[in-house]
Parts: C-alpha cells; sequence; structure tokens
C-alpha cells in the first residue's frame, strides 16, 4: 500500500497542465468526494500497526501535495489569461454593437428640443389619475356628455381614479403649483379603453403644450404651430378646421399640407394632400377659474398630439402596432437616428 501512495506521489510530481479543465479533473481525481484520497483514508484501518506510522505520514504528505499542485496549476493559469488579455495591446478588440433608440423616444424628443428653444420646459405627472386633474378641472364636470369622446380606464376599487386618457391633466397641475407666465409640454403616456387596430392602441403617448400670459391671442397659436410644423416636417403651409374640445374655447383640429407628389402622399392624405397633425384652441376660461387664474387678466393657447402620429408620419408606418412588437428588424433600422 506504501508503494501506491509513492507511485500517485510521482504522479502528482510530474503532471503539468494549464487547461482549467484538465486542473479540475485531476482535483477531482484525487481530492474530489469519490477520489483517491478519501479511498486511502478509508482503507488506513487495514493497514498493518506496525506500517501505520509511515502509511499516515505518506497519506498527508500526498494530500498536501495534490493540494499545492492544484493551487499552483491555478495559479499560473489565471495569470497566464490575465497577461494575455490585458497586456497584449496589439490584439483587435472586440466589436461591440451599437443600440438604437425607439422611433418613440426618437420624435418625442425631437418635439420637446424645438419647443425648448422658444422657451417652454417640461413638465410630467402621475399615470395613474384622479377625477378632478383628469376631467372636471378640465371643464368635463360629471356627467358632462364629453366624457364618452374618451373611453376610460377606471380603477375597479375606487372609481374615482383611473389612467390618465390625455396629458392635460399634467398641465392641472401645472397650474396648481405655477403662476403666469407658464409655457410648458407635458410628454408622455396616456390610455384608451379601444379596440387595437393598425391606428389605435389602449396605450399611446402624447405631448401637450400650454401657454398662458397676459395679451396671449389665436395668432400666437397660429405662429407657434407655424414654427413647429417647419421645424419638425420642413412644411409651413397649415389649416385650421373649427372643433370641439371642452377645454379650449375656441378649439381647432390642425391641418398640415403634405403634397401629393407620390402615390404614398395620395394613400396617407386620401387624395386631399391635407394631414390632421394635432387639436388646438384657446384655453377656457372655466379652466383658468378652476386653478384661480384670473381670465379677465389671463389668457392662453393649449395643443396636443399623438407622438405615434407623428413618427408614423416621417418615417412612413401604416401600422401603430410596430412600435410595441419589439421587432428586431423594425427597431434596428433606427439606429442612426439618434
Amino acid at each position: 500500500m506504501i508503494d501506491e501512495i509513492q507511485r500517485y506521489l510521482d504522479e502528482i510530481e510530474a503532471f503539468s497542465n494549464s487547461d482549467p479543465k484538465e486542473i479540475e479533473a485531476f482535483r477531482i481525481k484525487f481530492l474530489g468526494k469519490k477520489g483517491i484520497l478519501n479511498r486511502l483514508f478509508a482503507e488506513f484501518k487495514q493497514v498493518p500497526p506496525e506500517q501505520k506510522r509511515a502509511y499516515g505520514q505518506l497519506l498527508n504528505t500526498l494530500k498536501k501535495k495534490a493540494t499545492e499542485k492544484v493551487n499552483l496549476l491555478k495559479n499560473q493559469a489565471v495569470s497566464t489569461e490575465g497577461a494575455l488579455s490585458s497586456d497584449d495591446l496589439t490584439k483587435p478588440g472586440y466589436p461591440y454593437k451599437l443600440g438604437a433608440r425607439h422611433p418613440i423616444s426618437i420624435v418625442k424628443n425631437r418635439i420637446v428640443d424645438i419647443f425648448r428653444r422658444i422657451g417652454f420646459n417640461v413638465s410630467e405627472g402621475p399615470e395613474i389619475e384622479d377625477d378632478w386633474h383628469n376631467f372636471t378641472a378640465l371643464n368635463l364636470p360629471e356627467h358632462h356628455p364629453a366624457r364618452d369622446m374618451q373611453d376610460t380606464f377606471f380603477i375597479a376599487k375606487n372609481p374615482d381614479w383611473l389612467l390618465r386618457t390625455h396629458t392635460s391633466s399634467v398641465q392641472i397641475r401645472y397650474m396648481e403649483n405655477h403662476r403666469p407666465p407658464i409655457r410648458t409640454i407635458s410628454p408622455g403616456r396616456v390610455y384608451r379603453n379601444e379596440d387595437i387596430s393598425a391606428r389605435s392602441h389602449i396605450q399611446f403617448h402624447q405631448v401637450e403644450g400650454l401657454y398662458i400670459d397676459t395679451d396671449v391671442s389665436f395668432a400666437d397659436l397660429k405662429q407657434t404651430l407655424l414654427y413647429f410644423t417647419r421645424e419638425m416636417f420642413g412644411k409651413s403651409k397649415i389649416r385650421l378646421r373649427p372643433s370641439y374640445f371642452p377645454f379650449t374655447e375656441p378649439s381647432a383640429e390642425v391641418d398640415i399640407y403634405w403634397g401629393l407628389k407620390t402615390e404614398d402622399d395620395r394613400r396617407i392624405t386620401k387624395g386631399t394632400g391635407w394631414l390632421e397633425i394635432m387639436g388646438a384652441g384657446m384655453v377656457d376660461p372655466n379652466v383658468l377659474r378652476n386653478m384661480n387664474i384670473d381670465p379677465d387678466k389671463y389668457s392662453g393657447f393649449a395643443f396636443g398630439m399623438g407622438i405615434e402620429r407623428i413618427a408614423m408620419l416621417l418615417y412612413g408606418i401604416s401600422d401603430i402596432r410596430m412600435f410595441y412588437e419589439n421587432d428586431m428588424r423594425f427597431l434596428e433600422q433606427f439606429k442612426s437616428a439618434f
């Protein structure tokens, strides 16, 4: 048995390898739960009494040598790997794939940047909103028929709370905490209980703007819209059609002249050349009164647009659902669109 241990000592002495897998196999062979050392220790009771002393000493030496050899080879392997990876400056670098911003983020950032140039700041608010900020303060009291214009997700346990249907609620919160002059835009997610289709979704994004000061007129609103369409689309021909929104009076739908140069132009404008891009109007005096702002002293305008709609126009996207499907073939097209 002593001769067997001596053979194992010679094997340990001769073993040399830099492969981590081979080193681990060596460790398991000698030091593992079912390895050679555990077997030899188990056989210790069978050793004749006169050999126990020499056998025990050799067995401890075997364990020590095996452990030292494993640690030595592991340290050498780590040192070699570190030297190769950190010291060899001639090695080529690893290529990193560039990510891409989501098209909704790209368009939102462009809109925010355009309005910041003319003094608008950015305001944000909660997506779970109460009835006052989402409806009542915006001149939509309880049972007002205009509430039916927006199919709402209400919180079941508390019907006074809901998922906001527009970011106009952020403007109400902003007016509660700031006095005129006010010039702010409010981008964010909104929710409508609608059927999902190529043109509509239960969640989408809006940017709404608000400007309140003394002597603000409809002409100021029109010039602001002209500036925006020129900067965003490179087109400055717009028209304002009379419309109705509970929180603005007068109200208008804003159309941009897209043109009829291509078949796509004819398709998306239904042959008219005109495209609706947003709603706008002068802030209703009742909204100002709800915010303790004197409508005899101050006036203002508001506007709102869907970011998805703007993105669909800019990039020629025909289905809103593409923004939410996380198809990498679609998203990777925007890598250069920062």
